[in-house]
């Protein structure tokens, strides 16, 4: 979601009213430079919409409008009452746009009923056939007709959940929307994005978010009338969820009937109609605005969103004007800072800057003023690693070759295929002692866990660690990582976590200063994890057990990545059967795991396998030279 769900709701709106992102404006430009009006705008079936909207005083010519739906709040509210910024940076708001926020339906000051990713209704045939592209269409028709001064385009964009409502926009677009920049965009909620990867609960995401989000709201209300965050009584998350017992319990405890997201997951388990129709993908036919599709490789929300969403209309819409900028970010970090590094992690220059210099604010000053030559490439890419932005004319770029990684004995891993007829790792996964997602202790989920040493993890009996020897020249990584696991389990139900990772050599120099003491000697940056649930291997609608002991094929794609592995490096793959509390535990029954009760997590002796016959691969894309 937009900002970061860790911080819940009290951060929601961080990205509006934080203090930090205030010091970098000049609180004082809004209120001289822009007349603040706040108006409800009626869409066709009645229900009205709170819209905040920041006029530039200066008439002296005809502004576009740049448009922000979101579930977060439009605060401050009250027509003297001013953002400290406005846009997505401090320069976007010196450029010349007529401003809109709007409380989407039933948040806030909205009228009508919240429906989370609400589904699009393709064929509408009446006024109440509503939905979150039609809201859009309404809301534009009436400003292009209402505001004056205005040159009859608009843009929109938005992060995360924003982000969602800004590629609603464009099913059915308004005529007057030239350009929409879905960044980070929620997409889908079963698959990738937030609360479930692969069908596997995204544990803390869903109850820390959805406890302050998730509140029902009977009437209009303002921020500070609304719900209050969820104070965690145990400030140590591994510990809170463990001896929470279960995803039910939690609920009971907590929630009871209260949270509808929370009902709804209890509802509906697997991937069925629910599910189906919050994904927006299929509709993104026929798209006519401009669009810019922006995300971070490090985002620990909704990286698959940002990919598939480009992916999507690049398929259903082959003649849409559609480009990709992927960046070294965590959630939002495009607009956040200045991108020159994440973690532990050094970029070795401001990346964010460069975007929001060379991507953003001429996409939209291009599309909806008609300035400036906006000339850049069909996938932007910032490959970390080599830390070089790269363009190019297909996402996943088409000038690779796809090699395969064989999991060897003893550790091992090599492009060579195994030569051995008979070969496994067997070690037992206890739920009730579940590996953790990040090394320490912390009282909410982090972003830095996306690019975080994992030589904790390592030293685990319950990892599985193969590495390839040093490296004799560099490697890139580039679109998708295909798992392919060759596996057993005594139990009948099992998650499978597969880590790609860069290992540094042990002479590679700490940083300087390093107030942090960081040790870059062998330091197992994660580049790529993902979960898989193993009883939706073969279908997300219809689950099916493990049989105990027979050998099983479980294959899934872990999100894109475009990552350098240099000279001396080692690549290095990790696979556990846990990433708690980061994913919920799996009982390794086969069950509904939503009515779990703790009694049903038992250990299983899980087999992988590495031999001649039963080869468990990990299949990349090497970009060519």
């Amino acid at each position: 979601m937009a900002c970061f769900k860790f911080l819940w709701l009290t951060a929601i709106c961080i990205f509006t009213l934080s203090p930090l992102f205030a010091q970098q404006t000049d609180s004082t430009f809004v209120r001289d430079n822009f007349t603040k009006i706040e108006r409800y705008i009626t869409m066709r079936d009645g229900v009205r919409l709170f819209t905040s909207i920041y006029i530039p005083k200066d008439q002296h010519e005809k502004y576009p409008f740049l448009i922000n739906r979101t579930p977060y709040t439009v605060a401050p509210y009250g027509e003297d009452k001013y953002k400290t910024s406005l846009g997505n940076f401090p320069a976007e708001m010196r450029e010349g746009f007529i401003f809109v926020y709007q409380d989407v339906r039933g948040r806030w000051m909205s009228e009508g009923n919240f429906d989370d990713i609400r589904p699009h209704v393709a064929n509408k045939k009446t006024k109440k056939d509503i939905d979150e592209s039609s809201d859009t269409y309404d809301t534009i028709d009436w400003l292009v007709k209402n505001i004056k001064n205005n040159n009859g385009k608009a843009g929109i964009y938005g992060i995360s959940y924003p982000g969602f409502y800004s590629t609603t926009s464009l099913p059915g677009a308004h005529p007057a929307l030239k350009a929409v920049s879905p960044q980070a965009p929620v997409t889908d909620w079963f698959i990738g994005d937030d609360f479930h990867h692969n069908g596997a609960l995204f544990l803390m995401d869903a109850f820390g978010f959805m406890s302050s989000f998730g509140v029902p709201r009977p009437k209009p209300i303002t921020p500070d009338k609304g719900p209050k965050g969820f104070q965690f009584p145990v400030q140590d998350n591994y510990r809170f969820y463990l001896e929470s017992g279960s995803v039910k319990n939690l609920k009971e405890k907590y929630f009871a009937d209260s949270i509808r997201f929370w009902n709804n997951l209890f509802a509906h388990p697997n991937l069925d109609t629910f599910w189906k129709a919050r994904n927006i993908q299929p509709h993104l036919t026929n798209v006519k605005p401009a669009v810019m599709v922006v995300g971070g490789f490090f985002d620990a929300e909704d990286a698959y969103g940002t990919f598939a969403t480009y992916k999507s209309i690049e398929k259903l819409s082959p003649g849409a004007n559609n480009i990709l900028v992927a960046g070294p970010w965590y959630h939002g970090g495009w607009v956040r800072g200045t991108g020159s590094g994440f973690g532990d992690i050094d970029f070795g220059q401001a990346t964010s800057t460069l975007y929001q210099e060379k991507f953003e604010l001429p996409f939209f000053k291009h599309y909806l003023k008609g300035e400036g030559d906006f000339k850049t490439g069909e996938a932007n890419i910032f490959i970390t690693g080599s830390n070089q932005w790269r363009e190019f004319n297909t996402w996943p770029p088409k000038d690779t070759e796809e090699r395969t990684l064989y999991l060897q004995p003893n550790g091992k891993l090599s492009f060579e295929k195994v030569q051995r007829t008979d070969s496994w790792d067997e070690y037992v996964s206890d739920p009730n002692a579940p590996v953790p997602y990040q090394d320490g202790v912390q009282a909410r989920r982090t972003r830095e866990y996306m690019v975080d040493d994992q030589r904790f993890a390592a030293r685990r009996p319950d990892v599985k660690v193969f590495q390839t020897e040093a490296l004799t020249e560099d490697i890139t990584l580039t679109g998708p990582v295909l798992a392919k696991l060759v596996v057993s389990t005594t139990g009948t139900d099992a998650d499978y976590v597969v880590k790609l990772i860069d290992v540094y050599p042990e002479d590679a120099p700490n940083p300087a200063p390093n107030p942090k003491n960081i040790i870059m000697g062998g330091y197992q940056m994660l580049v790529r994890g993902e979960i898989m649930r193993g009883k939706y291997r073969n279908s997300f609608e219809k689950p099916e057990p493990f049989v105990p002991g027979q050998i099983t094929k479980v294959n899934y794609t872990l999100p894109d990545v475009a990552h350098t592995f240099k000279k001396g490096h080692r690549i290095m793959i990790q696979i556990q059967n846990s990433w708690f509390p980061l994913a919920d535990r799996n009982p390794q029954q086969f069950m509904d795991i939503y009515q779990a009760e703790p009694g049903d997590f038992r250990k299983a002796t899980h087999r992988i396998f590495h031999d001649v016959y039963n080869s468990s691969t990990i299949t990349v894309n090497v970009l060519k030279p």
